[in-house]
């Protein structure tokens, strides 16, 4: 019998009726601008309220709607917040559910990352955890039909994030989504002059420059930014706003960067 990871987030980051859902995530994607680049090998979006990061997630995920038939896998790394562990986690779920359906789990590609040592199969790392889940119903509306491989990230390092997206790469047919936001708890204009460093860092490829106060999913970000160096990618920011610039006071911000990969 198949099993459904439920969404644990649901009416409180983003709205849990179906349509009021879809057409919030179809107008921050009509909004958002873009352009005639190829469509990403991997992105790096923000995972906040949609109501806060939303527009800013919504400006990536709008590169993807030229690959929504060639896209059949999505590779996701996002950061723990609910439940300390150590290294990689994912989950023992068939698919994945969000108001707008499930989405089926690649499990062939799950059982190869869990022949890493970094990795384990452990669901109470998703209960509770927004920050892969956000990423759902935008890769609902921007992609038609694909299997994901989540994994939620808990005490690792770099390369320990770095050696599964490489094991799982592929080729045009497997996106890659890093979930991250940036500064935190900062005011309006100390928290733009870290996260300019911070993108300043992303778009240089170098992990080493990117501190542990600079991004909450630092891990999985300098893990792509490892492997974006080895497959000779490049990265560019889309957009880079913080909480004070789309629905918050400027006296305590959070940051929120898009970053593309090709």
């Amino acid at each position: 019998m198949s099993s459904v990871l439920l969404p644990s987030v649901a009416g409180m980051f983003y709205p849990e009726h179906p349509g009021e859902l879809r057409r919030q995530v179809d107008n921050f994607l009509a909004r958002a601008e873009s352009d005639d680049a190829p469509p990403p090998k991997a992105l790096i979006v923000p995972h906040a309220g949609y109501v806060y990061s939303g527009p800013v997630a919504a400006s990536a995920y709008r590169r993807l709607l030229p690959a929504a038939d060639s896209i059949q896998r999505v590779v996701i790394l996002a950061p723990a917040h609910q439940v300390p562990f150590h290294g990689l986690a994912t989950t023992s779920a068939d698919y994945l559910r969000t108001p707008l359906g499930d989405i089926p789990v690649d499990r062939k590609a799950v059982s190869k990352a869990l022949t890493l040592p970094q990795l384990q199969e452990y669901d109470q790392a998703f209960e509770g955890e927004h920050s892969l889940e956000v990423q759902l119903p935008f890769l609902q509306r921007t992609l038609n039909d694909f299997h994901i491989v989540p994994f939620i990230v808990g005490q690792a390092n770099a390369q320990d994030a770095s050696k599964v997206l490489d094991l799982l790469w592929g080729g045009s047919e497997t996106l890659i989504v890093i979930s991250s936001d940036l500064s935190h708890f900062l005011d309006y204009h100390s928290a733009r002059e870290k996260d300019l460093r911070t993108t300043e860092a992303i778009e240089a490829l170098s992990p080493n420059a990117i501190g542990f106060d600079d991004a909450c999913g630092r891990v999985p970000v300098s893990g792509l930014l490892l492997s974006a160096r080895e497959h000779g990618l490049q990265a560019r920011t889309v957009d880079l706003r913080n909480s004070g610039d789309t629905a918050g006071d400027k006296n305590r911000v959070v940051g929120y960067g898009a970053y593309v990969f090709n």
